[in-house]
């Protein structure tokens, strides 16, 4: 999908990986609505360069030397509070993603994925919207399935009732709506109907949307 800002786009890949930077640099250089690209080998060359250049869109990777991500994140958003960081993260870097959203990330990409993951990314937040690797999510959920944590959620919505709370939990762990239905004995028009209002009372268009307001609420544990 086409980003309907017809803006063409700067952007700066951040990584301590050349062969990776390179290879990133020259798939996205094919692509008309990008302007420039620039490069940084960690977090601190390309905070040290930031005032100097005019991007729209980083690509950060997390873990680098002298200044990971995060904190590139984090400065990098009070020096160009408008700045949008998707972040290329691992499967390993999961214990990472609530200080990733937290920092101001708008979205996440796996490393692995294909050229198509990053552009859709790019059209995401270059529209003021969120993008998650549904695989990131999955792999994020799977493993809150899998270490059977169960949290106590703080919903800073009052009305969001304890039915709706219980279906929450479930989107979060990655369930469909008939499973859902399946699990707490009701149907699945019923768990479309609470859904649609979850959507609704947290503001967000879709489910990885409502996932990452989850975890960013603290409704879930990372």
């Amino acid at each position: 999908m086409e980003s309907k800002n017809s803006k063409k786009l700067k952007i700066y890949i951040v990584d301590d990986h050349k062969l990776f930077r390179e290879g990133l640099k020259l798939l996205l250089s094919t692509q008309d609505f990008v302007r420039h690209i620039y490069e940084a080998a960690d977090g601190q060359e390309f905070i040290e360069n930031l005032s100097l250049v005019d991007c729209d869109i980083v690509l950060m990777d997390i873990e680098m030397p002298r200044m990971n991500g995060i904190e590139a994140t984090m400065e990098a958003l009070r020096i160009k509070p408008d700045l949008k960081v998707i972040v290329l993260s691992m499967y390993g870097d999961e214990q990472y993603y609530y200080k990733m959203v937290d920092a101001g990330v708008k979205g996440f990409v796996l490393k692995n994925s294909g050229i198509e993951k990053v552009i859709a990314a790019i059209h995401a937040v270059a529209d003021d919207r969120n993008y998650f690797s549904e695989e990131l999510l999955v792999n994020i959920l799977n493993h809150i399935r899998d270490n059977n944590t169960r949290p106590e959620p703080e919903f800073p919505d009052n009305e969001i009732s304890d039915r709706e709370q219980e279906i929450l939990y479930h989107v979060c762990l990655g369930l469909s709506n008939q499973e859902i239905a399946d699990k707490l004995f009701i149907s699945k028009r019923t768990v479309d109907k609470h859904r649609a209002n979850l959507l609704s009372k947290t503001g967000c268009r879709n489910t990885a949307a409502l996932v990452m307001y989850a975890i960013k609420n603290k409704m879930i544990n990372i």
